[in-house]
């Protein structure tokens, strides 16, 4: 049956057809539920504070010169946690580093105290207003723990 075979008596009761206000009002809902589905994919997208590791030099099995970056706000402190595995991916060392607020664009060069030879360094995460709380720990092996940071010459 066509809703024109509709008798005018039915039509009239139960207002048979859909209005124009109510296609244009779901079309207004999926539109902002759209608009907000993009836009917290573009913040988790676009972090607002970015790192990245330049280089390492290994200077021996105990100390390692991590050179790296970051660009954040440059009203906000930043906390880095910087990890060092040897060639087994075993953790040789963990470090929580404090960046004062200031510049916006941060290149250090941190000494790294490892318990042997690195082979690969990287930045697990950098969070303003305190040491990142959703970052792998450390993974050493049991009864091991983390070596003091950071490296100086008369700690070797």
């Amino acid at each position: 049956m066509k809703p024109k075979d509709v008798p005018p008596h039915i039509v009239a009761r139960y207002r048979l057809g859909t209005p124009w206000w109510t296609i244009a009002l779901v079309a207004v809902a999926v539109a902002a539920f759209g608009a907000a589905i993009a836009f917290g994919a573009w913040q988790l997208a676009a972090p607002k504070i970015e790192s990245k590791v330049l280089t390492w030099r290994v200077l021996s099995p105990e100390h390692t010169d991590v050179t790296f970056e970051v660009r954040r706000n440059a009203d906000s402190a930043v906390w880095c946690i910087l990890r060092a595995q040897d060639e087994t991916h075993i953790d040789v060392a963990y470090a929580t580093i404090p960046l004062a607020a200031g510049a916006s664009y941060v290149q250090l060069t941190y000494p790294l105290r490892t318990l042997a030879t690195a082979y690969t360094v990287e930045i697990l995460a950098c969070e303003a207003g305190g040491p990142p709380v959703r970052v792998i720990p450390p993974q050493f092996p049991p009864g091991v723990f983390p070596p003091e940071q950071p490296w100086t010459p008369n700690s070797a």
